[in-house]
């Protein structure tokens, strides 16, 4: 019952390995989790043992792609933890929050804790303490589509 699955297990030479890693990386491709990124190259890695080597026991070659793959993965675990990707803009869908640290004057004035300015194309609501009108105010935070705002020191 085994014997045929030995057998071609066996028969399987470096371009089989070069095959299941390519095969892995294109799954990455449609699954990206990099996980199979590392299997598809401990893969390729083997494939190159295999051609280096061609008299290795199938064994052999599977416990060498079970080492790196392992291997391969939690490097890449513990580096990505110390090291964490940087995203171009991490306020991309948080328009408001684009805007703390920046100053504007006001085009309503603020009574009452609240009041508005004009950024860009925009009129937005604004939450602070009573300002008068053409003020500058420099946004501190955001409260859903409410900047919070203070005045702006004068230097």
């Amino acid at each position: 019952m085994l014997d045929p699955i030995i057998t071609w297990l066996a028969s399987l030479d470096f371009w089989s390995w070069w095959i299941l890693g390519l095969a892995l990386i294109i799954l990455e491709v449609f699954a990206p989790s990099t996980f199979f990124l590392w299997l598809g190259i401990a893969a390729g890695i083997v494939g190159i043992v295999a051609w280096i080597f061609p008299g290795m026991a199938w064994e052999y070659e599977w416990i060498l792609f079970a080492v790196i793959a392992i291997a391969s993965i939690v490097l890449s675990r513990l580096f990505l933890k110390k090291h964490p990707g940087v995203e171009d803009n991490t306020k991309l869908n948080q328009r408001g929050a684009q805007y703390i640290g920046r100053q504007f004057t006001l085009t309503e004035a603020i009574r009452n804790g609240r009041g508005k300015i004009h950024v860009d194309d925009t009129q937005w609501s604004v939450e602070g303490p009573d300002t008068d009108l053409n003020e500058v105010v420099r946004v501190t935070g955001v409260d859903g589509t409410l900047l919070i705002v203070e005045p702006a020191k004068k230097e």
